[in-house]
């Protein structure tokens, strides 16, 4: 008998899958030459390629406004690279020479790809989506169908080498039991979205090419590990336990609290007034985090008073009574915001980028406050507002005290090891705090977040970084300040009974997260989240602290 192939990879999106292995085609790379243009036909030539980015990027848009969450916003990106000026100015040039438009698009993007990839880091992550979006382009003008995830006859494990982010987010998670992708990491934009439709995900799985088409396999989204041909009866029962955990979770209909009765803020992360509407949808009680910069990513000047002030007021019209936390402009790094971002940085996840946007342009972050403060005036509820990337003292105190100026609440984002460290000093300057696990994660490890070979270390579970957050937490406590978490280990069910166990006091997440998490706590007692907490303090690796906390919790490792 042929011995069970076990392999593993990093875990991000937890949960059981059972079922046969489809492998994601490739698209065949565009004919390097082809016969030149006539000259009197280039001018149509031209027409016919800015039509189809047009088409592209016009779909790319409409998708995005169906989607809920990071998923919109990172298709709404997708979408600016098919109505890129320069991009499509170095593609008309080309044509101009003669070159065909299909050859055309591929030479102009792949100049754009090679200035990615030079820059590293999160500008190299965008090489993926650069690409496809160069395929969609080509098949437009092709005649060909658009790129995209075959639609199986039967629900599948989905396997790829890595996924384009406007595949990831048409996704069915009837027919898409599972992914695994051998890139990527644990806040790659596969990840970000398997987490917020409940698709198990595994990525960095670096052997999964030992796996071939059609095999019966299992993954575990919790631990990482993915076997071909298990046994049958065993596999199945797996997998049905853990399809009736996630309908119970479906079905879940609060309040946030624990098996005992401890209260939970479950909150939502916005970016609009749209996904502000789906999240009064859900349980969340209010908004953790309005993520501002990503209403101007398209947006070449910076907006007028009174358009800031409509756009903010349309989000403070959500949740009457409801909490509503604000974060200011993060622009920069992955989040490139054309009036507020310095262009042509080295290393952009460690240059200007955040708060530090107003040692270029104080007046950006002064206009921007004031937009919020007369946008919030209408809203009864708690408004707070909160800066990003703070990382000294003296920002936290200037900060903090325009902000109460204003009548409003006022706190910062813990997502610099340094502000961690000494969180103590910065609780005497703030009205509360929140933690950005996913760039806290990154500078704590030392360890760029988008690179597939990093992913390890990257983990959210990383016992340095669970340390800090504890750290933050007691000292939450210590001073009488709400310590929230907004980053995407707040989405993790099993994480966030541990983070409540800590002492955090609210956990934001994207909108189709919440009733997994609502439901993973309502399973467990205030002590069983302490008690994991505690363990998890105590692992050596994530692996083991996600072992832990599962025998802590009551739950499977």
């Amino acid at each position: 008998m042929e011995a069970q192939l076990t392999l593993t990879g990093t875990p991000v999106v937890p949960g059981i899958a059972y079922a046969k292995t489809a492998w994601v085609q490739g698209v065949p790379e565009p004919p390097e030459t082809a016969p030149d243009v006539p000259e009197s036909e280039r001018e149509t030539a031209q027409e016919q390629f800015v039509a189809a980015a047009d088409a592209v990027a016009q779909r790319l848009t409409t998708r995005a406004a169906s989607m809920v969450g990071t998923a919109s916003d990172i298709l709404a990106v997708s979408a600016g690279f098919a109505r890129d000026k320069g991009w499509r100015k170095e593609v008309n040039k080309r044509i101009a020479g003669g070159t065909p438009p299909v050859q055309s698009v591929t030479q102009a993007t792949q100049l754009f790809a090679d200035i990615f990839s030079a820059q590293g880091g999160l500008m190299e992550e965008r090489v993926t989506d650069l690409l496809d979006m160069r395929n969609r382009v080509v098949a437009e003008l092709e005649g060909h169908p658009e790129p995209s995830i075959p639609t199986p006859d039967e629900p599948i494990i989905l396997l790829a080498d890595d996924l384009a982010p406007a595949d990831t987010a048409g996704l069915d998670p009837e027919l898409i039991l599972g992914i695994i992708t051998r890139l990527g990491g644990p806040t790659s934009h596969t990840s970000i979205i398997c987490r917020q439709l409940s698709i198990p995900c595994i990525v960095a799985a670096r052997d999964l090419e030992a796996v071939s088409d059609g095999k019966l396999l299992i993954m575990d989204g919790d631990s990482g590990e993915y076997s071909v041909d298990p046994d049958r009866e065993q596999a199945e029962a797996l997998a049905h336990e853990d399809a009736l955990r996630r309908q119970r979770a479906r079905e879940w209909q609060g309040p946030a609290e624990t098996l005992d009765g401890y209260p939970v803020e479950l909150l939502a992360n916005i970016q609009d007034r749209a996904s502000a509407l789906r999240a009064e949808q859900t349980e969340a009680t209010g908004i953790g985090l309005f993520r501002t910069e990503l209403s101007f990513l398209n947006t070449p000047v910076e907006p007028s008073l009174e358009d800031q002030s409509a756009l903010y007021r349309s989000v403070f019209s959500s949740f009457p009574g409801g909490k509503i936390v604000v974060r200011t402009l993060d622009a920069g790094s992955d989040k490139p915001v054309a009036f507020a971002s310095v262009p042509n940085e080295e290393n952009p996840a460690l240059g200007v980028r955040g708060l530090r946007t107003s040692g270029v342009d104080e007046g950006l972050l002064l206009r921007q406050i004031d937009a919020l403060v007369s946008a919030s005036a209408d809203h009864d509820g708690p408004n707070w507002i909160m800066a990003p990337m703070v990382s000294t003292i003296a920002e936290a105190r200037w900060f903090c005290g325009m902000i109460r100026e204003r009548g409003l609440k006022a706190g910062i984002m813990i997502e610099v090891p340094a502000t961690a460290i000494m969180i103590d000093q910065f609780m005497e300057e703030v009205d509360f705090v929140s933690i950005g696990t996913n760039d806290l994660t990154q500078y704590v490890m030392a360890a760029d977040r988008t690179n597939a070979n990093l992913a390890t270390y990257t983990d959210n579970w990383q016992p340095a970084v669970l340390t800090l957050i504890n750290l933050i937490a007691q000292s939450g406590i210590a001073h009488g300040k709400p310590v929230g978490v907004c980053g995407e280990a707040a989405a993790d069910p099993n994480l966030a009974a541990v983070l409540i166990g800590m002492g955090v006091t609210s956990l934001s997440m994207a909108s189709g997260a919440i009733s997994y998490v609502g439901s993973r706590l309502s399973e467990v007692t205030l002590e069983q989240c302490q008690q994991a907490a505690e363990a998890v303090l105590q692992a050596p690796d994530p692996i083991t602290a996600r072992q832990v906390a599962s025998a802590a919790l009551g739950t499977h490792a």
